[in-house]
């Protein structure tokens, strides 16, 4: 077996793996703030956490299979163990990056969650007569 293909079945089920577990940490630890977003609909909150996680599976996955013919191949050990670390390093800052967006929007729909309800950010539009 050559290098190229250790090396890709080493990459596959590793990165597969950190996405797995990201996506995991996410549903359990964003359900927090989703609950609190929904204003304690804990039903909603689980179904769109759920639809969340699916998504996330979903770009990530196809990031690793759409990055997996990219970079120069390897053609010895050396080489090989600098592809799989370029190749794992562009998934950690992907799902690094979605993380940190995941987070983001989390924090936005906690704050909207934590207003009181017919209250906005939108400031209310000022009628005149003449």
């Amino acid at each position: 077996m050559n290098t190229t293909v250790i090396a890709y079945l080493i990459y596959l089920p590793a990165s597969v793996a950190l996405t797995i577990w990201v996506a995991r940490t996410l549903h359990k630890n964003g359900r927090v703030f989703l609950v609190q977003a929904f204003r304690g609909n804990e039903e909603m909150a689980d179904s769109v956490n759920h639809l969340l996680v699916v998504g996330f599976y979903l770009i990530n996955i196809g990031f690793i299979a759409a990055a997996l013919r990219y970079g120069d191949k390897p053609h010895d050990t050396q080489e090989m163990i600098e592809f799989l670390s370029t190749k794992l390093g562009i998934v950690i800052l992907v799902l690094g990056g979605m993380h940190f967006f995941n987070l983001f929007n989390f924090d936005k729909m906690r704050k909207k969650g934590l207003r009181p309800e017919g209250s906005s950010n939108v400031p209310p539009k000022i009628v005149t007569t003449y």
